[in-house]
């Protein structure tokens, strides 16, 4: 047979409606995944059940419905139009899928849509620049784990990170760039980071080093010194010491620097979601000006840009090429 691939992307996922029980289901999947809590599970799913789960769900509710829109969650939204944005690009002869690690669209299903069409090489793209096992580790254990239920095994190619691909970072200067284009002046650059227990990287996540490698190259960029930018990790959760510095901290050291104005980009995250919208855009602002800062900007995530779907494109096409040969 000749070969039929199909490009998957992927992200984390997103609560399928805006109510108690969704949430806590949607929460319940994701903290249950032993790739992104690893604690002994007797005592963590005591823990879940009794405490996190019956007074994290409201609090979370809250938090989505101050960012829900009409058409439902940012992040399934923002990643339906990069679906559909690099199927146009790509062209209707290459089917281009979307997964989502919790919640729908869901592995299972997709998988067996693709397969059941005829697809025989995957092209896997989890939408998380940074490499780390609760994200693109935990993407392809799961997907490893469905598809021990078929005879016939599609080829996988899987990219696991593009921290320090070109397009990557030309994407995010570019989108800085226009930010400041758009405005009277060139603020302060804070890069915020989604956080990771400190014990995860002690353990050989590559995550944190893959963080300072972009960190780096996107001020190279933007031709920034050193007192021009900061580097921070945010969404912290429990008693664990998480990666730092800390984006609160860092916030709060730069207004006692006398740094009154910020622009803030989260270059983790390819899609804006609750941790972009409402932790930075709402919780970190509020927080900043608080402190007395006086002026907080978010720069959008990648998103849907042209710039990104470009990025996507570069990454799958040397994998496109071997089933050409």
């Amino acid at each position: 047979m000749p070969d039929k691939t199909a490009i998957l992307l992927t992200n984390l996922g997103t609560p399928d409606r805006l109510s108690k029980s969704s949430i806590k289901r949607f929460l319940k999947q994701f903290l249950s995944d032993p790739w992104v809590v690893e604690l002994p599970r007797l005592p963590w799913w005591i823990l879940l059940n009794c405490i996190i789960l019956p007074f994290r769900s409201p609090k979370t509710l809250k938090a989505y419905t101050r960012i829900w829109g009409e058409q439902g969650s940012p992040l399934l939204v923002i990643a339906k139009q990069q679906q559909a944005a690099l199927q146009q690009q790509l062209g209707s002869d290459l089917p281009v899928a979307l997964a989502m690690r919790y919640g729908n669209p869901d592995f299972e299903t997709v998988i067996d849509e693709l397969l059941g069409s005829g697809v025989n090489h995957l092209v896997v793209l989890p939408l998380y620049p940074q490499n780390s096992a609760t994200t693109s580790a935990t993407t392809f254990h799961y997907l490893a784990k469905i598809l021990t239920r078929y005879r016939a095994l599609p080829s996988i190619s899987f990219i696991d990170n593009y921290h320090d691909h070109p397009a990557y970072i030309e994407a995010l200067a570019e989108s800085v760039t226009e930010h400041w284009e758009g405005s009277d002046t060139r603020n302060h650059l804070l890069m915020s980071f989604h956080g990771l227990p400190q014990v995860n990287v002690d353990k050989g996540d590559p995550y944190y080093a893959q963080c300072l490698v972009s960190a780096n190259l996107l001020a190279d960029a933007l031709g920034l010194g050193k007192s021009d930018w900061s580097l921070s990790f945010q969404s912290r959760f429990g008693r664990q010491v998480w990666l730092k510095p800390y984006t609160s901290d860092v916030l709060n050291q730069l207004v006692r620097d006398g740094i009154k104005a910020v622009d803030v980009i989260c270059p983790g995250f390819s899609a804006d979601c609750l941790e972009t919208l409402d932790e930075i855009q709402n919780e970190y602002r509020e927080f900043f000006l608080a402190q007395g800062g006086e002026s907080f900007h978010y720069i959008p995530a990648l998103n849907a840009r042209a710039r990104h779907i470009s990025m996507m494109q570069a990454l799958v096409t040397p994998y496109l090429a071997v089933t050409e040969q």
